[in-house]
């Protein structure tokens, strides 16, 4: 489930750009998650796992990756720090809930990100509450954000 912390919070990366530039895994590159993330988040193609072809410019090195895309991969892949996803765009929004599918996320958010129209669980660490919708996470997030 995807656990949020909106506002400050002490623990929290917030710079996720140098962060997963000093931090990332070759290995995380070429995963199925990673060429996904990548292809709809910055409309690039994985060549490898060094190279990526972006379509304005050229081959790249993951390092110059988008910072939505850096910190999805972040949640994504190290367990061990809580990451800003206010680095992301709403674009990442769907990933970062298909990533907490599967286990315990917990990313910080120092604005209201939108999940979209669907249903969802989301627990709002700030209050304990878990949330099923836009509608409700709105609600919930408002007196934080």
């Amino acid at each position: 489930m995807l656990n949020i912390i909106f506002g400050d919070h002490p623990d929290a990366i917030y710079n996720t750009n140098v962060y997963f530039n000093n931090t990332y895994k070759d290995r995380w590159i070429t995963t199925e998650l990673a060429k996904e993330v990548i292809k709809a988040v910055d409309r690039s193609e994985v060549i490898d796992e060094k190279t990526i072809h972006s379509p304005l410019f050229g081959n790249i090195s993951p390092k110059r990756l988008s910072a939505g895309t850096k910190t999805v991969l972040l949640i994504a892949f190290d367990r061990t720090k809580i990451f800003n996803a206010s680095n992301c765009g709403d674009n990442c929004a769907e990933y970062i809930l298909r990533i907490a599918e599967d286990r315990k996320v917990l990313i910080n958010l120092r604005h209201l990100m939108d999940f979209g129209k669907g249903k969802f669980r989301i627990k709002v660490v700030n209050t304990g509450k878990i949330v099923n919708d836009m509608g409700e996470l709105v609600l919930e997030a408002g007196e934080f954000v």
